[in-house]
């Protein structure tokens, strides 16, 4: 069973930026980032493939979020610029891939990890 610790989240303005970090007990053959907005729908954010460095984004936040790695802190960022209001959602920490990174590249993703932390709220006011 792989644990996750999130941290990060807040509020923040229209046009602001948060960082999200992800402590893993172990380190997973990818890792990643989900959220639930207000229909409360999974949503898949960001990827990141640990051996690869191979990255895939949800179409709604390519080009203002970053995902980022340390392998040797087991550790996962999200760096999220330019916020907009229906960013607002619980974002949720996720290891351990269900799909090979063809297949996110191919059909993109939402919520399909094996391992899954409590989440962190991220409000954005307009």
């Amino acid at each position: 069973q792989v644990q996750l610790a999130e941290s990060g989240g807040g509020s923040v303005q229209a046009g602001g930026s948060l960082r999200l970090s992800c402590q893993a007990s172990e380190v997973t053959k990818c890792m990643g980032w989900f959220r639930h907005g207000s229909r409360k729908d999974s949503e898949g954010v960001a990827i990141i493939y640990s051996t690869t460095g191979n990255t895939h984004y949800g179409n709604a936040v390519k080009g203002r979020f970053t995902i980022s790695q340390d392998n040797a802190k087991k550790t996962v960022y999200l760096q999220m610029n330019n916020l907009k209001p229906e960013d607002t959602a619980v974002y949720v920490c996720a290891a351990d891939c269900l799909l090979p990174s063809t297949a996110v590249a191919a059909l993109g993703f939402g919520d399909e990890f094996r391992y899954k932390g409590q989440g962190t709220q991220v409000t954005v006011s307009s």
